[in-house]
């Protein structure tokens, strides 16, 4: 199956900064409730996983990645759960670690090559459940972890796991950073520096020795909140060096499933090396989509329908489970 660019919102809506920013402002996804596990991870902490089940029985699992200072209560990640729950899937919406609205117990939370966090709890599905059909979706940073697991897993993904996809990946951390460090972004850069600052703030009160939040109003760019902070805590060099090791995009040539990755061009926290060639990629086991418009995570027309994005996973996703 070749996925193909079908999206075309009306021009009132299709600028990226309105993909981006009103969706996450204004959009409502209600209809079902979450059942919330907690799970214990390998170093002694815990990830919260949110569960939602379709009305009938069913062997389908799709597993929900969110983004950079996301949980499971994004409008993203609940119109993607929603949209798979009514076309009789199961959805298991997971929450990063100090996410999930609690502190993780390490003095590390999340980062973008956490994919060790990912595979447990696709561990944990594997262990527990009897789903045959499971499908991975991603989004951001969920994306790069979603595919830095599977290239860095490669054969040995569960060939109960089916597909992937993932929308709107930074998969070169280095240039993406750069990007974001540029005046377009300034106004996206200051929102999830004083969120990330909450936890910060919340982790300075449990180990007060490893970490402090002094001066942090000068932090203005990625590359210097993930020197501080993210690069000593996770055991990197430092941010560059946590970046290199982390970037997706070196671990997608070993995939070995159906994956896709759907950037939009006008995204506006994307380098031009987040798009890469599938002639770079060299595996026919991954498709690369670059669509004109949809933003950071956007690819909406209308706030009632189900977005372009959810539509398309589940075709793919589907499309996978039936082979």
């Amino acid at each position: 199956m070749k996925v193909i660019d079908d999206f075309n919102p009306s021009i009132f809506v299709r600028q990226a900064d309105v993909q981006t920013v009103w969706p996450t402002l204004f959009r409502k996804v209600t209809g079902f409730d979450y059942k919330r596990e907690r799970i214990n991870t390998p170093d002694d902490d815990f990830l919260d996983l949110d569960w939602a089940y379709t009305s009938g029985k069913t062997k389908k699992l799709v597993i929900v990645s969110h983004g950079l200072e996301g949980n499971t209560g994004r409008h993203y990640v609940k119109g993607m759960v929603k949209h798979f729950l009514t076309h009789g899937w199961d959805a298991l919406a997971w929450n990063f670690r100090g996410c999930s609205g609690e502190p993780n117990r390490q003095a590390g939370f999340y980062h973008s090559g956490a994919s060790y966090d990912l595979r447990t709890v696709i561990n944990h599905v594997l262990k527990a459940t009897s789903y045959d059909h499971i499908a991975l979706v991603g989004f951001s940073m969920g994306g790069n972890i979603t595919l830095k697991y599977l290239g860095e897993e490669s054969g040995y993904v569960s060939s109960r796991v089916r597909s992937a996809m993932a929308f709107s990946v930074p998969v070169d951390l280095t240039t993406a950073a750069v990007k974001m460090a540029r005046f377009r972004c300034k106004g996206y850069m200051q929102y999830f520096l004083k969120k990330l600052h909450k936890k910060i703030k919340a982790k300075q009160e449990r180990y007060p020795d490893l970490l402090n939040d002094d001066g942090y109003s000068q932090i203005k760019t990625f590359k210097q909140f993930d020197d501080r902070y993210t690069a000593p805590l996770h055991g990197f060099r430092d941010a560059e060096d946590y970046w290199q090791q982390s970037s997706a995009l070196k671990f997608m040539t070993h995939i070995k499933l159906p994956t896709v990755l759907i950037n939009a061009k006008d995204d506006p926290f994307l380098s031009l090396q987040c798009f890469p060639s599938e002639a770079e990629i060299r595996n026919e086991n991954v498709q690369i989509l670059a669509t004109k418009h949809g933003g950071h995570v956007g690819f909406w027309t209308q706030f009632s329908k189900p977005f372009w994005s959810e539509k398309t996973a589940l075709k793919w996703s589907d499309y996978h489970s039936e082979k």
